[in-house]
């Protein structure tokens, strides 16, 4: 593998599809790709009750442990397996195991709040914002959560309008400013393969001739290179 790996982070609202572009970089480039849910840094809050755990706002910075993150970051640029947390949603608390996880060429960090933290964003090689309309989002959240997570629909609703809805408008959105790419309407098409093509092309010209990361000119600081829209969250 190459040293240090091509750091990605892809970050967006809630339900805007962040794991599904993700994914699709991970699913083209295969085993050179780790990803990194961001979710699996929420501090372990098992000195917390239940009912007490079920009030934490887990859409604020201060919910997450980022110098653990950021510490795993480094190892993983460096060639340096980690042992990373697993979050449980269904208790909203980490799981007592661990899963370790083997460096490759690119590490995708995606969440919320990643272009957040400034140690963070210091490490990447290029940041990406995943964009999509605010009425979509919490149709996906929705979904997601009574669904998959099996959360109940009046809760799911209260904790978009108390805390997830404002702590998007404070935290998250703001962080489109530090993206180098900005993907429209979610896994759009046509943006998501561009930068599955442009991922490649980092990996080839590294095997091919040992140099160091190239460039991604063409996207970096050009988010109309792909589109834009209002997310329409305010």
């Amino acid at each position: 593998m190459s040293i240090p790996s091509y750091m990605i982070a892809i970050a967006g609202g809630t339900g805007a599809g962040k794991t599904t572009v993700s994914r699709e970089i991970a699913d083209a480039v295969g085993e050179a790709v780790t990803r990194i849910p961001l979710d699996n840094y929420y501090k372990d809050l098992s000195h917390l009750e239940y009912e007490e755990r079920e009030s934490v706002n887990y859409d604020h910075p201060s919910a997450f442990e980022w110098e653990l993150l950021c510490e795993h970051l480094d190892s993983l640029s460096m060639g340096q397996a980690v042992e990373m947390p697993q979050y449980d949603f269904g208790v909203h608390n980490r799981k007592d195991e661990t899963v370790s996880v083997e460096p490759t060429d690119v590490v995708i960090l995606e969440g919320i709040l990643s272009l957040y933290d400034e140690q963070i964003l210091d490490m990447l090689d290029l940041r990406v914002y995943v964009m999509t309309d605010a009425d979509v989002r919490i149709l996906r959240r929705i979904q997601r959560d009574v669904i998959e997570r099996g959360r109940d629909l009046e809760g799911v609703i209260d904790q978009y309008l108390g805390t997830v809805k404002p702590m998007h408008e404070q935290f998250v959105a703001p962080t489109k400013s530090d993206a180098d790419i900005i993907i429209p309407e979610g896994a759009n098409r046509v943006a998501v393969d561009l930068l599955t093509e442009k991922v490649q092309a980092e990996l080839e010209g590294d095997s091919a001739d040992g140099t160091e990361h190239g460039s991604f000119d063409s996207l970096e600081g050009s988010p109309s290179a792909v589109g834009t829209e209002s997310d329409h969250q305010k």
